[in-house]
């Protein structure tokens, strides 16, 4: 098992995936299992989970995530995980008024980032989307239409190499005890 930095470290958006390879249930489970655990505003949990592991459906919501050149690959992934806001309790509720912040969509980000660093820890690769014909996807998994789904993440053993990360510096993305301040540490 990586320790958490590494998984962070090695964990990318995969965007190709070995089409021959099934994902076990058991990793698939431990997955779903990180993504259950996950925090959420209020412990709200406003989420449920529409997992697809039926080849034929799978490259059917695959074809529904490719649009406009975007996404042409989710059709050979073998999992999909669709993300569906669901009800949150009164206490969330109130506080997302009071407080002007939509909680939910904080928490289902919360819950794709178990999942993906999930996927990691079990060798698996795995991309999270926003585009895609939500109705159709609807339609095909017959989530209702008052539902909102928010994400698509697919998951499947990496067909292509790791690549190398890039990411902003430290000093434009970290301050310490002031916005703007330098990226390092003071004490």
């Amino acid at each position: 098992m990586k320790d958490f930095l590494e998984l962070v470290m090695a964990r990318q958006s995969d965007r190709a995936y070995d089409n021959t390879r099934e994902v076990e249930s058991e990793k698939l489970e431990r997955i779903l299992e990180a993504a259950r655990l996950a925090p959420s505003a209020c412990n709200a949990q406003p989420w449920k989970f529409v997992v697809i592991t039926d080849r034929e459906l799978s490259v059917k919501i695959g074809k529904a995530t490719a649009g406009l050149g975007m996404n042409k690959f989710a059709k050979d992934a073998p999992v999909h995980i669709l993300m569906v806001e669901e009800s949150t309790n009164i206490t969330s509720l109130l506080g997302s008024k009071v407080k002007n912040k939509h909680f939910p969509l904080i928490d289902l980000g919360i819950a794709a980032a178990h999942i993906s660093l999930a996927a990691e820890s079990e060798g698996l690769g795995s991309c999270i989307l926003g585009w895609f014909d939500e109705k159709e996807i609807k339609r095909l998994t017959d989530i209702p239409s008052s539902k909102r789904l928010l994400l698509d993440i697919t998951i499947g053993y990496p067909a292509k190499e790791k690549r190398k990360k890039i990411r902003k510096p430290k000093e434009k993305v970290i301050s310490y005890n002031k916005y703007g301040s330098s990226g390092k540490l003071q004490k």
